[in-house]
């Protein structure tokens, strides 16, 4: 115990702007040193505590979670004027498991009630939570130390007393810390005359925010970035010295020698710690059932009995009930048939609110059961998709079926989730943007005082991406297997680095700074739904919107979505494609103007309209085949079927572009190379894809058929080639191999084929998802070739706000010969729409209008019949002055 220490009070990357410890790096540095445990206590905050876990369990330490909390005397619902908003701190440990969900509740309900620019506790939030949680009087930042530095010993003690009541003697620590700080110098002594009136053990800390004492600079830095000062501003905020990085246990020893017991408190508090997270076990919420049914999965093979028949007819084919039943049986032993009953359940309010819904993306869209749910609308018989690339026992994982709305609706879908199963147990994730490799150039050049020149020449030197990657600043430098073609387009980088002693520096900033966490933020997409409320798994917090009051702002996780997965929870992702809206209006305009109604969902797969469309290249506006690229491959290709379309949407990557495999697919469709198969027992699974592998279904197959794989077994082929790891590929070279020799194929040949297969992962692609999303593009290419006029002013609807995208398709408008309108009081509508074969601009796309007051425009002429003239307009807008301020536009042009 003499020379051992345990360090807790630890700042890490997620005190985002102000710890620069990487959770990785400090936990392997704690490790290194022989260090037995290590603490986390971020500011106000516990979004580092599942990757500090897991981390610190890798490297053999116990893992003490903590928090350093903003606490008020005041009560957390007082919201004083800014200026008598006196904040302090407060460092929390989790004793027990219980002590680590008091915790989440104490962060949670900080952020939920207390928030005011901090999340804030108070005795009230201490005193309901306290059971299992350690705490210490805190940094000079904490009450009894504020007190002091004040000269107010008295309220120090009283203070320090009132923390020791709540907590109980042996919970409540008086921390002890030395930074060569003079006001820490000062009340050290005070400190330990409370300690000993109280009768209150010590702690030693250290006031960790980065790793090595050689991070000072770095970490100086980011607190430029965070206070947009520059590192020579002289009243700037800013650490006292370079003592707050992660010191050695003999340094903590020598530091605190004059009262060893402050360290070996440090160890006992470690051996009392006793925190078990639980990972991996699913924990789905309830599934309310109708009645008739005893159970989840009698209720799930209903439905799906219902939904074959409506799919295939009845009675079902036989080889169809032999999918379905196996697939069930999957899905109920492994525990989702609630999962499944929750998505079919929120899709099904979709359709019945008349909200449209994609057709299906990534893997889900090979599962039969999702297609009898309608979850999917894709055949995965017709497409041979697969449901073990969906779901197989093989794999302990959560099903995951993303799940895409119209844009305009997915907020709406949130909040039905959350009347469905509870406000209190449904939450968006959060979300957290790092500083990229040429930010963190930038910002090291700015907070450095350089020219705003040199910070730019250093980042236009960096290499451009790869396989759509950017190259991290250490890949720059030193060779890395993940990154050789960025280190050699890096030359010009490292020329510049050892001939530019500013550049050097500001370089070497640079790397302190990149990828550390910036902000928080909301995820464009994933939600969590939990059996219980949610802070019986997890911390969440108001993620606040600029004119919204806080009680009304968006309920968020504090865990990354990776953690919210690895805690077993039910993880979904809500997308709003802006596509769907296009489609829906562009229907609607179709049936206002002709009286058809346009069957979307089952549009004529073989529409000369829609291929010559295609072939052209006339693809502005049309779901992912809007790019000058994408249009030239389209015009090589000259797709002809429905294949060549979800091809497109495999081949048009970094990947398959890479090996050259989309103009090679081309080039062979069209006779400029003949087609090739790998073996002519296999060519039927190649023949699609003239003889060239684009998709993971295809591997999978392979494997099945030359090798004897079970499908399970080739999902989990398809899973090795793309984590890369040696033994893993070894492993399956000679299965693979062995295999195919079984089966008559020669050695040679699987070799080389297996040599096909292992890089597969770069370039390869998910044919459900590729069938999913080409259906979503044969749609919107369909209404563009077939019903041009409202399609484009469907599409000029969606982009209305947005300038850039609105002046692309109006020059697409005037390419097709469809003449868009100037605003008219009297002709234009909210939004753009579609009249004999002319597209009068929508008002509410005229900049400074907007919805609220095109809408009043549009009421007065429904109301009134149409202006005489400009004062007749301005007369009867005159009446609805009051609803709009007195806002009267006058840039409509024309009457």
């Amino acid at each position: 115990m003499a020379d051992s220490f345990a360090h807790l009070h630890l700042h890490t990357e997620y005190s985002m702007l102000d710890g620069a410890a990487r959770v990785d790096q400090v936990v392997a540095a704690a490790a290194r040193d022989g260090q037995p445990a290590i603490g986390i206590t971020d500011h106000g905050n516990l979004y580092g505590v599942l990757p500090f876990y897991k981390a610190a369990e890798s490297h053999g330490l116990k893992p003490i979670i903590g928090m350093e909390g903003y606490f008020v005397t005041c009560s957390r619902h007082d919201r004083p004027k800014r200026d008598e908003n006196k904040r302090f701190h407060i460092t929390m440990l989790a004793e027990t498991t219980e002590g680590y969900k008091n915790l989440v509740r104490i962060s949670s309900d900080a952020f939920i009630d207390g928030y005011y620019y901090k999340p804030r506790l108070d005795f009230d939030l201490l005193e309901r939570f306290h059971d299992g949680l350690i705490a210490t009087t805190g940094c000079l930042g904490g009450v009894v130390s504020q007190h002091l530095l004040q000269g107010d010993e008295r309220g120090a003690l009283e203070a320090a007393g009132t923390f020791q009541d709540i907590l109980g003697r042996d919970n409540f620590f008086v921390e002890m810390m030395t930074h060569n700080i003079p006001d820490q110098d000062r009340v050290n002594p005070y400190l330990l005359r409370i300690a000993k009136q109280i009768k209150a053990p010590l702690l030693a800390t250290n006031d960790s925010h980065y790793t090595t004492a050689a991070d000072a600079d770095a970490h100086d830095a980011l607190l430029c970035v965070q206070t947009a000062s520059l590192m020579s501003d002289k009243d700037r905020f800013k650490l006292d010295t370079h003592e707050f990085y992660l010191k050695s246990a003999a340094q903590m020893r020598d530091l605190f020698s004059d009262i060893p017991e402050a360290c070996d408190n440090t160890l006992w508090i470690a051996e009392r710690s006793d925190v078990k997270l639980a990972f991996g076990d699913p924990v789905l919420p309830n599934f309310p059932l109708p009645d008739g049914f005893e159970d989840e999965p009698a209720y799930l093979r209903h439905l799906v009995a219902e939904g074959a028949r409506a799919r295939w007819g009845d009675p079902v084919p036989a080889e169809i009930n032999k999918r379905l039943a196996y697939e069930l049986e999957v899905i109920i032993d492994m525990g989702f048939a609630a999962y499944f009953l929750i998505v079919w359940d929120l899709i099904e309010f979709a359709r019945r609110e008349g909200i449209r819904v994609g057709p299906g993306r990534g893997s889900a869209a090979g599962c039969a059961v999702s297609y009898c749910l309608r979850i999917t609308d894709i055949d995965p018989i017709k497409y041979d998709l697969i449901f073990e690339r969906f779901l197989n026992p093989g794999r302990r994982e959560m099903p995951d079926i993303d799940m895409d709305f119209d844009d305009r609706y997915r907020s709406r879908m949130i909040r039905y989730a959350a009347q469905r199963y509870g406000n209190d147990k449904v939450a968006q994730i959060i979300t957290f943007s790092t500083i990229k490799a040429r930010a963190a150039v930038r910002d090291a050049s700015r907070v450095l005082g350089y020219p705003y020149a040199l910070g730019d020449k250093i980042a236009k030197a960096m290499p451009p991406l790869v396989m759509g990657r950017d190259t991290p600043l250490y890949a720059c430098f030193e060779e890395t297997p993940k990154y050789e073609e960025g280190f050699k387009m890096a030359s010009e980088l490292r020329t510049i680095y050892d001939t530019d002693p500013d550049a050097r520096r500001v370089i070497d900033v640079a790397r302190g700074l990149e990828g550390l966490r910036r902000q928080d933020g909301i995820h464009a997409a994933a939600v969590v739904i939990t059996r219980d409320p949610l802070t019986d798994y997890l911390p969440i917090q108001r993620k606040p919107e600029p004119g919204t009051p806080l009680e009304e702002a968006p309920v968020v996780t504090q865990f990354e979505m990776n953690g919210v997965e690895s805690l077993g929870l039910l993880k979904m992702d809500f997308l709003g494609l802006r596509n769907l809206s296009v489609i829906d209006t562009a229907l609607a305009l179709i049936e206002q103007n002709t009286g058809v109604q346009v069957d979307i969902d089952n549009p004529p797969m073989e529409d000369a309209a829609t291929f010559k469309l295609l072939q052209e290249g006339a693809s502005i506006g049309v779901f992912q085949l809007e790019s000058s690229p994408m249009r030239a491959l389209m015009r090589s290709l000259h797709p002809t079927s429905f294949d060549d379309v979800s091809a497109l949407v495999a081949l048009y990557r970094p990947g398959p572009m890479g090996q050259n495999m989309h103009t090679e697919y081309a080039d062979r469709k069209n006779g400029r190379k003949p087609v090739e198969y790998y073996h002519e027992n296999v060519a039927d699974l190649f023949e699609p894809t003239y003889g060239l592998m684009i998709y993971q279904e295809q591997l999978m197959r392979l494997a099945q058929q030359a090798a004897g794989y079970s499908l399970e077994e080739a999902d989990n082929l398809r899973k090795a080639t793309g984590k890369k790891k040696r033994e893993l590929i070894a492993q399956h070279r000679a299965k693979f191999v062995d295999g195919c020799v079984a089966n008559g194929y020669g050695r040679d040949w699987a070799e080389g084929i297996f040599d096909i297969v292992e890089p597969f992962a770069d370039y390869s692609f998910n044919k459900s998802h590729s069938v999913g999303y080409g259906f979503v593009t044969y749609q919107t290419a369909y209404l563009k070739a077939n019903y041009p006029t409202e399609y484009m002013a469907a599409l000029l609807t969606s982009v209305a706000h947005n300038q850039e995208k609105a002046a692309v398709y109006l020059n697409e408008c005037r390419s097709m010969g469809i003449p868009v309108l100037v605003p008219s009081v009297n002709r234009s509508e909210v939004d753009f729409s579609a009249k004999d074969g002319e597209i009068p601009f929508g008002l509410a796309g005229i900049r400074n209008v907007g919805d609220g007051i095109a809408e009043l425009i549009v009421a007065a002429r429904q109301e009134g019949g149409r202006f005489d003239d400009f004062h007749d307009y301005v007369r009867r807008r005159s009446r609805r002055s009051e609803q709009t301020n007195g806002r009267i536009p006058h840039q409509s042009r024309g009457v």
